[in-house]
């Protein structure tokens, strides 16, 4: 089995049971060996007092981005922290996508960074994600 294909039999393993990012109304887009990319659109229920998106909506935006990417290699990964800083806002009716790449694993142990953009290209927010592995696997594989 190659990286590839063991990281889509992953994604589409947790996908199956991803009942928050699928109400969210995510789609999962992309996902490689330690990448991963998922986008929503802004919806009205999505904006706070300020008529933008609601900060928590855009941190579970980074974060499912963030949990397929640590994930994509057939080991059970959670998140251990997170930090995200938000740049500007999302505005209702922008469609935002979040990018994890994988900067470093060791052990147990990972960190992630995720950038969530905007159609225009602009910068929504930067998240920081560490990981780490607990017992499991997504699909039983063959040795």
């Amino acid at each position: 089995m190659t990286p590839e294909e063991r990281a889509r039999r992953s994604a589409e393993a947790m996908w199956a049971n991803d009942r928050a990012s699928k109400w969210l109304g995510m789609s999962l887009d992309e996902v490689g060996p330690g990448t991963a990319t998922l986008s929503f659109e802004v919806q009205d229920h999505h904006l706070n007092g300020h008529d933008i998106c609601h900060g928590g909506y855009i941190f579970t935006l980074a974060d499912s981005a963030f949990a397929f990417a640590c994930n994509s290699y057939n080991q059970t990964v959670v998140a251990q922290m997170n930090v995200v800083t938000f740049v500007s806002p999302g505005k209702a009716g922008e469609r935002l996508t979040a990018v994890a790449r994988e900067l470093s694993r060791a052990g147990r142990s990972g960190i992630y960074d995720v950038v969530v953009t905007a159609p225009d290209g602009r910068e929504v927010a930067q998240f920081r994600g560490h990981s780490r592995q607990i017992a499991g696997q997504h699909f039983e594989e063959e040795t």
